[in-house]
């Protein structure tokens, strides 16, 4: 494995939606002033389409990076990127990565995914080293090279990036099992020396894909790395595999190195130190047996990790003495701009908001309505009158309220097929459309003409007594003023001598709960003028409902203005939509349930005319 496995051009396919791993890569993109992003898709495969698109930022422009739910289609669709990193739980690593491996673009694969099964670890290996391609992990948070690409989370955070002078190439090759340590190493070269050019983390399981040598190795045919770091340690030979490279003059570079877990000698035999490989099974594979084994064959190795970097120093002045080093070639990267919820919570940056919310708030470890958390609701048992009173009103509605508001949802719950609302919702979901179409198809019908008597009669009466108009000089002024049939009266099948059952509940109610009710005492006055020329001329469920709502507000404690709010504001056809809704989806549900065929209206329903 000698060739470079990223440059200033490398793409990559990322499997699985990790938001923050893929805008530090763009992030990384725009302080190294690459020309174009490093990521050229993402795999998702629970995305409901073939293809959707996911926002990042390029510095402070939005741009979009497509999401494909199988790889294969994004393999096709950018066959210029040669990587995958592999962000697949332990469980679909193995196929996702077999996958990469056996498509003719990829080249490189990064299994983040820690704890796969060692012998499907093995198969990968054993497929990438056929196909002449390279694993880094599992277990890894991946690679970096400086100034031109990196995986996913490596080196952490954008200022990390910068303060380790990663934005552009020094002259270290660094390579290391660890993960978390070489964020640090990262930084500890960068004080030490002119940086890292390239820095690999092979990952802490046994059967890691590529070993610190196959790197080290790479580093050593590449004119532009001058000297090496490597970080080993405890468990396993890969050390001493270095040690033999040595020996047999595969690798002269400088090379700097240091094996963690010396303090496992005072520690019970067989204890594994975080990584599945960093356990010692023999005298051999200890971390004082190997940094010995290394100091032998001339690696420069420190007393102790403390003295790391200034071994590193030391190393990286006497090549830049002897002329080795070229100088870099440095810049000040750009700016990157601050997140918007960053600033926002440091409190330095203030945004309009575009909607204002008065009766909510999910922010919390609840939601809260109007000063009430959801839990409390629940745990108290409070009713639907209080939840809308508290939603609707912004208050804790007394009980005679919030009786009222229960039995007017009751009554507005269903009509029966015929009414359109019901049978325009049937009719569609016999079309086999959804609930949620069905029920809007069901709630559009409702108007002047279906459920707005509730409203318009509510407007009238209120009207007629605000002008103190008496009850027949209001009956002359909807007939010879509006040109009207009053809202609210009037039945086609109910009349003084078959009453309206559910009328009769609605006037008891308020009779026996409302201390003042006005305006049904004039609704009623009214009715006894429309039931004097036709007896089907009475008030009606629906305009009972509207009546006893203006009551309803004169019995609570509300100014003028507040009431007028209340009506301007539809609440009244709110009412009827929460009930009827109750309904529409009953017969939605009824006819669904039957399995009912496409509804077609009958000809004998229709009359055909020229």
């Amino acid at each position: 494995m000698t060739r470079e496995l990223f440059n200033r051009n490398t793409k990559a396919i990322i499997y699985g939606f990790q938001r923050n791993a893929i805008q530090r890569m763009l992030d990384f993109d725009f302080v190294c002033k690459r020309k174009t992003s490093s990521v050229a898709a993402i795999i998702r495969p629970s995305q409901a389409g073939a293809i959707g698109y996911h926002k990042v930022f390029w510095g402070g422009t939005e741009i979009v990076v497509p999401i494909y739910r199988k790889l294969a289609l994004a393999i096709k669709n950018h066959p210029d990127a040669d990587v995958l990193i592999n962000f697949s739980s332990f469980r679909s690593a193995y196929p996702t990565t077999m996958e990469a491996l056996n498509a003719e673009t990829i080249k490189t694969v990064a299994v983040i995914a820690e704890g796969i099964p060692e012998r499907r670890s093995r198969e990968m290996n054993k497929l990438a080293k056929e196909k002449g391609k390279v694993i880094i992990g599992p277990a890894t948070v991946g690679g970096i090279q400086a100034g031109a690409f990196k995986i996913g989370n490596t080196a952490g955070t954008i200022e990390n990036v910068v303060l380790s002078k990663l934005y552009r190439p020094g002259s270290v090759g660094f390579v290391s099992k660890s993960g978390g340590m070489s964020n640090e190493m990262n930084f500890m070269i960068a004080q030490n020396s002119d940086g890292v050019f390239e820095g690999i983390a092979i990952g802490g399981d046994r059967y890691a894909g590529s070993s610190l040598l196959d790197h080290l190795l790479r580093y050593e045919v590449n004119p532009k790395i001058k000297m090496m770091v490597c970080l080993g340690e405890v468990g396993g030979t890969g050390e001493i595999d270095i040690v033999n490279a040595i020996k047999d003059g595969r690798l002269t570079k400088p090379l700097v190195m240091w094996c963690i877990g010396t303090a496992a000698a005072l520690l019970p035999a067989g204890l594994q130190f975080g990584h599945a490989g960093a356990m010692a099974g023999s005298d051999l594979e200890t971390a004082h047996a190997k940094n010995k084994a290394l100091a032998e064959v001339g690696v420069i190795v420190p007393d102790s990790y403390d003295d790391l970097g200034d071994k590193i120093k030391e190393t990286f002045e006497k090549l830049k003495a002897e002329g080795k080093i070229d100088p870099v070639d440095e810049f000040e990267p750009p700016k990157l701009p601050m997140d918007y919820a960053q600033a926002a919570k440091l409190g330095i940056v203030r945004r309009p908001t575009d909607v204002i919310s008065t009766i909510s708030d999910e922010r919390g470890d609840v939601p809260m309505f109007s000063g009430v958390g959801l839990d409390t609701l629940v745990s108290e048992n409070k009713s639907i009158g209080y939840t809308i009173g508290i939603l609707w009103f912004k208050k804790e509605l007394p009980k005679f309220a919030q009786d009222y508001i229960e039995i007017v949802i009751k009554l507005t719950s269903d009509h029966g097929p015929a009414v359109s609302g019901a049978h325009n919702a049937i009719v569609t979901a016999r079309a086999g459309k959804d609930l949620m179409s069905a029920l809007a198809t069901g709630i559009l019908t409702i108007g002047p003409r279906f459920g707005g008597a509730i409203s318009d009669t509510a407007k009238y009466i209120k009207l007629a007594m605000d002008k103190k108009m008496a009850p027949q000089e209001f009956v002359d002024y909807m007939k010879n003023v509006v040109g009207i049939n009053i809202p609210g009266i009037g039945h086609r099948i109910k009349s003084v001598q078959n009453p309206d059952v559910r009328v009769k509940l609605l006037k008891e109610f308020v009779f026996n709960n409302f201390e003042k009710h006005p305006f049904l005492d004039y609704a009623l006055e009214v009715e006894k003028i429309t039931t004097s020329k036709r007896n089907n001329l009475i008030l009606n469920v629906d305009g009972c409902i509207g009546i006893c709502f203006m009551d309803l507000l004169e019995n609570l404690d509300l100014s003028e203005e507040e009431k007028n709010d209340v009506v301007d504001t539809e609440m009244l056809n709110g009412f009827f939509v929460l009930g009827r809704s109750i309904g529409m989806m009953g017969h939605i549900f009824d006819q669904k349930r039957q399995r009912a065929a496409l509804y077609r209206q009958p000809w004998d329903e229709i009359l055909f005319a020229d």
